[in-house]
């Protein structure tokens, strides 16, 4: 199968196949730029079922460019809230900004343009380039290489760099002999997706299941080679639940760098050593701490943390040095992080 026939296979495919997702609401090379660049920003690394959740809203709140480039960061973090990795939603309003103070509003169709945007990157600008503008713009992304790698049955490291080389020099070249790049880019992705998945992919169902060489010889499960797992150093984490007569719980905003950066919290001290005790909170948080052993335990990962989280519970605490009262209405609207979230309103 020459690369023309691949791609037109591929795409007739998608058309069927693929998932019903908010931001699909046009044939690729229609749909309009903000979406697209926003869909993109939010699904790096969260998971699809979840960016979907909270799509429309997040389009609801800031429905165009203009839109977010005006909103306040805090709104936008709220607004983001649920998504993980709060810098994507920085160098998304910073995007805004630059395409309201450069191009008048307008998405830039040139891939160079694209790729002076803060936060955006070789796969994001031939995201938008392909899918909104319909120009034949290589994308690669996790479910791109594994997609190439097994068809073409190589085994090398996915994140060697001669295998990224590789990975972008090939999705060129199939993109380019797509008639609709667009459709062609986003069939690529879904196909790595729903069928030519990680772990136990779907051969039986795949369209290009015959030009495979992976498949045939039996090395789906051995290709790509599997990533060295990042090393995660612990942190530990005493986060005091304050609440008073109204229910209200006490709050206080995280540093402007670092984990969970400028989000709201619980009155929190961090260790690397050791999990922090009674007399740790009450010293370093000046709050009269409630029994020896905290009410409850948790374990957040991130990429290169693994946090471990004891929860306290406080007497007699007051506003003041940065901290505010807030009810559980005023802090569905805060920017929390998916731990702090759990602590404050449960869930």
């Amino acid at each position: 199968m020459n690369d023309r026939t691949l791609a037109r296979t591929l795409t007739a495919w998608a058309r069927s196949a693929a998932r019903a997702l908010p931001w699909r609401d046009a044939e690729p090379g229609r749909r309009d730029p903000y979406r697209v660049l926003v869909s993109e920003l939010m699904l790096q690394q969260t998971q699809v079922s979840r960016v979907a959740e909270r799509f429309a809203a997040f389009i609801g709140r800031f429905p165009d460019v203009r839109a977010l480039a005006q909103a306040d960061e805090a709104d936008v973090l709220a607004a983001w809230s649920g998504l993980g990795y709060y810098r994507r939603a920085r160098h998304l309003h910073a995007a805004a900004k630059a395409i309201v103070e450069r191009h008048g509003g307008a998405m830039p169709r040139d891939p160079a343009a694209l790729l002076a945007l803060p936060g955006v990157g070789r796969y994001t600008a031939g995201a938008v380039a392909s899918i909104a503008f319909d120009q034949p713009q290589p994308i690669v992304d996790g479910n791109v290489a594994r997609v190439l790698l097994r068809l073409h049955g190589r085994s090398d490291p996915p994140t060697a760099p001669a295998t990224i080389a590789w990975s972008w020099a090939r999705a060129t070249d199939l993109v380019h002999s797509a008639k609709q790049p667009g459709s062609f880019n986003e069939a690529m992705m879904e196909l790595g997706a729903i069928v030519c998945t990680p772990r136990s992919p779907a051969c039986d169902s795949c369209p290009i299941a015959r030009e495979c060489e992976a498949k045939r010889r039996g090395l789906q499960d051995e290709i790509p080679a599997p990533k060295p797992r990042a090393k995660q150093s612990p942190l530990f984490v005493g986060s005091v639940l304050a609440v008073d007569t109204r229910g209200r719980r006490l709050v206080e905003r995280r540093p402007a760098t670092g984990l969970w950066a400028g989000l709201w919290q619980p009155p929190s001290l961090e260790r690397d050593d050791r999990p922090p005790e009674p007399r740790d909170l009450a010293e370093a948080l000046g709050l009269s701490i409630r029994g020896n052993q905290p009410a409850e335990r948790f374990t957040h990962q991130t990429t290169h943390r693994r946090v471990e989280f004891g929860v306290w519970h406080a007497d007699h605490a007051r506003a003041g040095a940065g901290r505010v009262w807030r009810s559980r209405l005023q802090l569905e609207s805060l920017a929390l992080g998916s731990p702090q979230r759990r602590i404050l309103l449960g869930g």
